[in-house]
């Protein structure tokens, strides 16, 4: 099954929200991470507009969102949930951090099966029978003295942990800008040092470490080819007189009149 499949079997369900902002917010989260399945249990208000206006775009994943009377509909078809929960319940199975939790149940979605990530209330969370209902209770590590966390960032912490239990994120991105060669770089380190040399800034009497420094940073960093040809622009420009100086005015005059 590939990843985009076993994303797409992963059921987010929010119990009786009650701010419609934050299922906008969730809507978000869900889309950001290649997830499409938001399922709301009676929510307090929805449709609303503030719950449009916080999907920022993700307009399609609240559309699509079905709404239930009960979390034991919502979680019809699905093999293993995980309810979010900040505390230890009593008699409640074995609980799991958010990331061990996300590979349990990516393991179920690779295998073609329907699974859900259960979030409560804002204020109160999920009851003991709605956590009684889910196989798998999970717990982000947060700062135990202060472990209360807004539901749309909760949403969108648990729905990256599923992202990247399933999809191999790969390497990130990176220009694909042309890297200077080596003679291209020993170029512009001449062209430095006759430049710096003009200006007495660079003394080859007495070089000190000035020029291995330049080369170290400019390996460290990797030149790109244009970033060459800016530099050597800047030092072309620099090794011109400045308008009105003797140079410059010699540089100016007739070369018929410096004969006569």
């Amino acid at each position: 099954m590939s990843d985009q499949s076993a994303l797409s079997r992963v059921r987010v369900v929010l119990v009786q929200p009650s701010h419609p902002g934050n299922i906008g917010a969730a809507a978000r989260a869900l889309k950001t991470m290649g997830l499409n399945a938001l399922w709301l249990v009676q929510p307090k208000r929805f449709p609303d507009a503030e719950a449009t206006s916080r999907a920022s775009g993700a307009t399609d994943v609240l559309e699509a969102a079905r709404v239930v009377d009960s979390l034991a509909e919502a979680l019809q078809g699905v093999t293993v949930a995980g309810a979010l929960t900040a505390r230890r319940r009593e008699l409640a199975l074995p609980a799991q951090w958010s990331r061990d939790a996300a590979q349990t149940l990516a393991a179920q979605a690779r295998q073609g099966s329907d699974v859900a990530l259960v979030f409560g209330n804002e204020t109160f969370g999920l009851s003991n029978e709605d956590v009684r209902l889910c196989q798998l209770p999970v717990m982000i590590p947060a700062n135990p003295e202060y472990s209360s966390l807004n539901l749309g960032a909760a949403v969108q912490l648990m729905t990256y942990e599923m992202r990247m239990a399933l999809a191999d994120a790969g390497e990130a991105p990176t220009w694909s800008e042309p890297l200077a060669t080596v003679d291209e770089v020993e170029s512009l380190m001449a062209h430095i040092e006759r430049a710096t040399t003009a200006t007495g800034f660079y003394n080859p009497e007495n070089p000190k470490r000035l020029m291995p420094r330049l080369r170290r940073m400019f390996g460290r960093i990797a030149l790109e080819k244009d970033e060459v040809n800016i530099l050597r622009g800047m030092l072309s420009l620099f090794e011109k007189p400045a308008p009105g100086s003797p140079a410059s005015t010699m540089a100016r005059r007739d070369p018929d009149r410096d004969n006569d």
